[in-house]
Formats: structure tokens, C-alpha cells, sequence
């Protein structure tokens, strides 16, 4: 058997084989007076061939328009007029013959080895000073098109060809126009400016000052701006020019300015600004010709040259500078260090009063719910109602008229912020809610307010036995409003206090949503540089401790109606310190309990963040209610009092203000000096005066006025083309995102 194992191929098959291997080999056309000897390249409208011209033997390059694609026969004569246009400039291809009447019509020019700027990017990006050089070659080139009526309007890496040397030159003039035209014209995705993508759109000079700081771009980093922008990779799916210009459009104006080049190494702020406004989406915002870029180029060069000088200047002056700074900073250290520990002690103090005075308000404010709610659950009427509603159903007398009863309640304490009031039974039950909901006849054994032993239990939990004595809840998420309460609860005994016999016949609580304890009051600013917070160190329905319960950023929040609070907590180090604070509240020596409740913080960070983040010095006081055992006075809830750091220390800020402002008097002799050293180093080197003091300087010290051939643009680029000269160029192959 034999081992190969290629398929055998019909006769149909190999000749339609042979006639593809061949399509390349075989030009579209043998053109008089020149052999061709291979194929470089094809593109939307054509295919481009390397010949030698028989008579000189000189190489050239052949562009056939082979009709692809629907050719528009005004496109080759388009491209043929404007390389007339420039056909002694050597910044452009040069046009050598042309074929008007032949099938398919052709023009030959300058064919070079070194091809085109596309084929030397795959290698990679170029350095900086050899795409800085290309970039002003290309912008001369530009100028000089631009100067005699063209506008190129597809630049793109593959129009832009490379002469033995390394020099660019333009090629490809197919979508060009001459500067009285109104015809739009395509140029190609990612390199043409966006006001360009518009069938309606009239050719604009800053259409090339947008394709040339793209092809900087590319140069830079390998890839045109925006390439990788979200959404680019799609505009090529959309279907129908229109649509897809528009998209294209919508994504330059869009997206976040492109930045690449800002990291490639050796581009400075003003290079990269120059790039910058070449790639401005506005065109108003643009550099208004290739003129204007060149100028910048010119104006940074010169900077650069001029900075050794400016360095060398400003060395001696920067160095007694530097040790009259040394001085002044020793001096002002000395003042300020010496009153700096005392003011941060006493503001610090001033905030343990706060949070003393702040914490001793909230435990009153506790109490008061508590007394509200004892009070009602000493009411011989809901004893009644409760004890006649346990066991009942929902609708029947003795349910409704406990329900109206917890409504007459919650009317009368109106004025008293609370989210729910609730009676349960002895299981957990709950019979009656002020607002009603669903979750009555539901059970709720399982959460804190009921049981009292300080977080949630699993739903379901058997044998919890109800609270004894007032008790403040861990945090929770309501199952009504899914948003998190704490709530106030007290049990309901069956008699008063009095009868040996008496039980605990249920449970009446009412809630609180975060950000809505109506006796805490928070400054309303959100950007009070001190104000108090309020923290659970109890572990909530999630088993995490730390939830913040009061913010001036809640209540903001709140006021703006924003939606659901986030879940801000303190990190377990404060949750830690106000766990110890606790515990020393609630120790049974006076003298510890005097000397442990509060704790200063000099390093304080909000867990907030945003316009609260910096440095705090803050006070945090545990919130203990002093009329109640210690197992019910400890509320596990604190107190932070925070004060921005930069404020307390203002006072010391002023005072280095006003030694700063004592020592510049000192330091004016040494400005003095450096201005007129400064001044007379930019007088030398402002060969071009504007302004006829300096004028006048440079004669007293015999400078006079350099040549305007020294340095200006005008006769710098009247040199460059007097000193142009023909070379060669080879034809690019079109891209295949190109709109023409």
C-alpha cells in the first residue's frame, strides 16, 4: 500500500489549481517599453508590478487598474492629475508615464526597494528620533503639497513610501483633492479625521493635519489612535457606508483621547501635545494646516537646543537658592515643630469632650425609646389584647383589635422617627405590625431584637427563649423593605412588676433604618471639617461588626434619594479598640471606667473615602447607658468624633505661612540677582526680538538682529526646496480597511 495519502485531484480541479497558482504569475498586461519581472502588490482597484524600463534599465513600478471593486474611471485620472501637480517635488511619488487607452488602463512610477513606512512597522514601532524625523519630513511634504492646491486626504502608513535613504515620500493621490474642490472624499479607518468620514463632508487641510499626527501615532506605538478603543472592532461589521461613517464618527468623539504615545520612551509633554492637537476630534481645536505643525516642531527644537544653556544658567542660582531653602526650612521646622504636638493634643482633647458629650446624648435618647416602649408594654390593655390575639388568626376580632391598638400607638408617636412597630408573642410570632405587612404570622424567634444575645440566629432555630429586659437589636436587612434596621425592643409581661406569678407573654418593638435615628442629628454639610459619627461594634446579620449607622455622607445620601445606603464599615482594628472601650465601660472599678472610655486616634482614615479621605484625628466614646444594668446599658453601639487633621492644624500652617512670607523678604536680593541673570541669557538667545526694549538691548551690548534666513520657517522650508531632488519610490498595496 501505498503511504501517501494526499487526495487524488479531478482534472477540473487541478486546472482550476493551476490557474490560481498562476494569477499572480502573469501581469494584467505586458506594458511597451518595459519588462516585467514580479508581482509586488494588490489593492481595492488594482495590482502593482515591479519592470525595468528596457531604454535606461532603470526600475520602476506599475500600478493596473483592473476595474476591482466597481472603479469610478475618474479615480486614475484623479490620481494622475495630482501627481502631475507634483512632479518635481521629491516629497512625492513621481509620475513617469501613463496609459490612458490600454486594458486595463495603467501609470508607471519610480519603483524603490525599501518599500513602504506599513512594511517597516511590522518590525515594530520606530524610536523616537527616527519617527520624530519621519513626522517633519512628512509635514514638508504636506506643505509643499498643500502649497500647490493638493490635499492628500488618505494618509496611512502604506501611502507612505521610504527612498534609499529613509526619507518618505507620499504616494498614493487616488482620494486627493485640489483646495477649490467640494467632492468628499474617504480616507481610510483610524487615520482619517473624523469630520472627514461624511459623504457630505468638504476636503479641509486639517484633514491631513489629522492623518499626519496618526501616522506619528502609529510610528509611536504601532498602531493607529483609537484601534483599540471599546466598540472599534465592530465598525467594520456594520452594514452600509453611511451607518459605518457614522459609527465612526461616534467613536473618535467618544472615547477617551488616545494616550499610547504619551508612554512611548523619549516623548516629552510638548511632543506629546503637538501629536495631541494634530488628533484634536474637534478640527477647530487643530493645528490649521501642516504649516502650523511644522512651526511647533521648529519652536521645540529650539527650546531643546536653547535648554543646556538655560540648565548651565540656572545652576549657580539654584544652588545658593537650594541652601537659602536648607536655611528657611531648618527655621520654619524649629517653629512649627515645637507647637505642633500641643495643638494636635488639644484638638484631640477638645474631640474626647465631644464624643463624651455626644455619647452621653445618644445613651439618653435610647433610654427615652426604652421608657416609650416599657411604657406601652405595661398598658393593662395589651396585656389583654395580647394574651386574647395569641393563638388566634389573622382577621379574627381579637387580631384586629390588637392591630388597632399597635396602630393607635405608632399614630401617637409620630413625631418619633421609626420605620415599624411590632408585637410578637412569647414564640416569636408576630401578631400585629404598624404599617401592616406580610410578615405578620411570620416568626422571628431567630433575630436579636427578640432573643437578646447580641446577632441573628439560623431561621428555624428551636427552644429561644424571648428577651428579659429592654434590649438595642444587631443590624439587620428587613425582609419588607430589604433595607437595615436596628430596632428597640422590651418584653411583655402578663402582670406587673409586683406579682411573684407574672411571665413574659410577648415581645413590642419598634425599627429604625440606618441614616434615620431621628435624635442624631449629623452637620448637614458633607464637608464639615468635624462632625460625629455613629458605629454598631456588634456583629450583623452578615456576622461582620463595624456597620456604620450615622454619617454626614448617609445623610446626604438620604436626602438625595439615591437608592439603597452602601454597606460602610470601620476596619477590624477601630472595631478592635471600641470592643476594649467596651469592656472597660462596663468594668466594675470606677477607677478604670473614669480613666478607659475614651480613646484618641492622631491617624484616623474614614472608611468613606472620596472628599473624607486624608488624614483624621478622632475620639471614640462606646455609647453606654448608665441607668440600666451593664448587660442592658451596653449598647455595643460608639461614638466617633473626627476632626480633619489640616484644620486643627491650621493655626500652625498660618505660622509657617508667615515666617515663609518673612524669609522671601531675605531671599529677594538672591531673586534679583537671578531675574537679571535670566534676562540677560533670553536676550542673547532671542535672536528675533518682538518687543523693542529687548531690541534696544541687543544693540547696547552689540548683539544687533540676526538674518530672518537664520531660523525662520519661510526660509527654511524656500531652502529645503531648492535643495529637492528626485528619487525613487515604489507603489503601495491598499489596505483593506480603506473607504475609497
Amino acid at each position: 500500500m501505498s503511504a501517501d495519502r494526499t487526495l487524488p485531484q479531478t482534472a477540473e480541479e487541478l486546472r482550476l489549481a493551476q490557474e490560481r497558482s498562476l494569477q499572480r504569475a502573469r501581469p494584467p498586461l505586458q506594458v511597451p517599453g518595459y519588462e516585467i519581472e514580479r508581482f509586488l502588490g494588490a489593492g481595492a482597484y488594482g495590482e502593482v508590478w515591479v519592470a525595468m524600463d528596457r531604454n535606461t534599465g532603470r526600475r520602476v513600478a506599475i500600478k493596473f487598474y483592473t476595474h476591482r471593486g466597481g472603479l469610478d474611471w475618474s479615480l486614475l485620472s484623479r490620481e494622475v492629475e495630482k501627481l502631475a501637480f507634483l512632479f518635481t517635488d521629491r516629497y512625492v511619488v513621481q509620475l513617469i508615464d501613463v496609459g490612458w487607452n490600454a486594458d486595463p488602463p495603467y501609470y508607471v512610477m519610480e519603483f524603490l526597494e525599501q518599500g513602504s513606512l506599513a512594511d517597516r512597522l511590522q518590525e515594530g514601532p520606530l524610536g523616537v528620533p527616527e519617527a520624530l524625523e519621519l513626522f517633519r519630513e512628512l509635514a514638508i511634504g504636506l506643505v509643499h503639497s498643500h502649497g500647490k492646491g493638493v490635499l492628500h486626504c488618505d494618509l496611512k502608513p502604506a501611502n507612505v513610501l521610504l527612498d534609499h535613504h529613509g526619507k518618505p515620500r507620499l504616494a498614493d493621490f487616488g482620494q486627493s483633492r485640489l483646495s477649490h474642490e467640494q467632492t468628499p472624499a474617504l480616507g481610510t479607518l483610524f487615520y482619517m479625521a473624523p469630520e472627514q468620514a461624511d459623504l457630505k463632508a468638504v476636503p479641509d487641510a486639517r484633514w491631513d493635519v489629522y492623518g499626519l499626527g496618526a501616522l506619528f501615532y502609529c510610528m509611536l506605538t504601532g498602531d493607529p489612535p483609537y484601534r483599540d478603543a471599546p466598540g472599534a472592532a465592530d465598525i467594520q461589521d456594520v452594514s452600509g457606508i453611511e451607518e459605518q461613517l457614522s459609527r465612526y464618527r461616534e467613536l473618535i468623539r467618544t472615547s477617551r483621547r488616545a494616550r499610547r504615545h504619551r508612554a512611548a520612551a523619549g516623548v516629552d509633554g510638548e511632543l506629546a501635545a503637538i501629536v495631541d492637537r494634530c488628533l484634536a476630534p474637534d478640527p477647530q481645536k487643530r493645528f490649521p494646516n501642516p504649516q502650523a505643525v511644522l512651526g511647533a516642531l521648529e519652536a521645540r527644537a529650539a527650546r531643546l537646543a536653547r535648554r543646556p544653556l538655560l540648565v548651565l544658567g540656572a545652576v549657580g542660582p539654584a544652588v545658593l537658592l537650594v541652601v537659602m531653602a536648607l536655611f528657611f526650612w531648618k527655621l520654619i521646622g524649629t517653629a512649627v515643630g515645637t507647637t505642633n504636638e500641643e495643638v494636635i493634643g488639644r484638638a484631640l482633647q477638645s474631640n474626647r469632650f465631644a464624643a463624651q458629650a455626644v455619647a452621653g446624648t445618644v445613651a439618653e435618647k435610647i433610654a427615652s425609646r426604652w421608657h416609650v416602649l416599657e411604657h406601652e408594654a405595661a398598658d393593662a390593655e395589651l396585656r389583654q389584647l395580647l394574651t386574647a390575639a395569641t393563638g388566634k388568626r389573622r382577621g379574627t376580632p381579637e387580631r384586629n383589635a390588637l392591630q388597632e391598638w399597635l396602630e393607635s400607638v405608632d399614630r401617637e408617636y409620630d413625631t418619633l422617627e421609626t420605620a415599624s412597630w411590632v408585637v410578637m408573642d412569647s414564640e416569636g410570632t408576630q401578631l400585629a405590625r404598624s404599617p401592616f405587612s406580610s410578615t405578620v404570622d411570620q416568626n422571628y424567634a431567630h433575630r436579636d431584637y427578640f432573643h437578646g444575645l447580641g446577632k441573628n440566629l439560623r431561621r428555624g432555630s428551636q427552644g429561644i427563649e424571648p428577651i428579659h429586659e429592654p434590649n438595642l437589636s444587631a443590624v439587620y436587612k428587613s425582609d419588607t423593605t430589604e433595607n437595615r434596621k436596628v430596632s428597640f425592643s422590651v418584653p411583655i409581661f402578663s402582670a406587673k412588676r409586683t406579682d411573684p406569678d407574672r411571665r413574659i407573654i410577648g415581645v413590642i418593638t419598634h425599627s429604625v433604618e440606618l441614616g434615620r435615628f431621628a435624635e442624631w442629628r449629623p452637620q448637614d454639610s458633607s464637608l464639615a471639617d468635624q462632625f460625629s459619627v455613629l458605629v454598631d461594634s456588634k456583629p450583623d446579620w452578615t456576622g461582620r461588626a463595624g456597620v456604620i449607622l450615622e454619617h454626614p455622607h448617609l445623610a446626604e445620601l438620604l436626602r438625595r434619594k439615591t437608592g439603597d445606603l452602601p454597606d460602610l464599615r470601620l476596619g477590624p482594628a477601630y472595631v478592635e479598640q471600641i470592643e476594649k472601650l467596651r469592656a472597660a465601660a462596663t468594668n466594675t472599678s470606677e477607677q478604670v471606667r473614669a480613666s478607659s472610655q475614651t480613646a484618641s486616634l492622631a491617624q484616623y482614615h474614614d472608611p468613606v473615602g472620596d472628599k473624607y479621605q486624608g488624614r483624621w484625628l478622632a475620639a471614640i466614646r462606646p455609647v453606654i447607658v448608665n441607668d440600666r444594668p451593664a448587660s442592658v446599658g451596653d449598647t455595643g453601639w460608639a461614638v466617633i468624633v473626627q476632626e480633619r487633621y489640616v484644620a486643627a492644624v491650621e493655626p500652625i500652617q498660618e505660622l509657617g505661612y508667615r515666617l515663609v512670607r518673612l524669609g522671601l523678604w531675605a531671599l529677594a536680593a538672591i531673586i534679583a540677582v537671578i531675574t537679571a541673570l535670566w534676562g540677560f541669557v533670553m536676550i542673547v538667545l532671542d535672536v528675533a526680538p518682538r518687543i523693542r526694549l529687548v531690541a534696544r538691548l541687543r544693540r547696547k551690548i552689540g548683539l544687533g538682529r540676526a538674518p530672518d534666513s537664520g531660523g525662520s520657517l519661510g526660509s527654511s522650508l524656500e531652502s529645503r526646496r531648492a535643495t529637492a531632488g528626485a528619487g525613487d519610490f515604489s507603489p503601495r498595496t491598499a489596505d483593506d480597511d480603506s473607504l475609497q
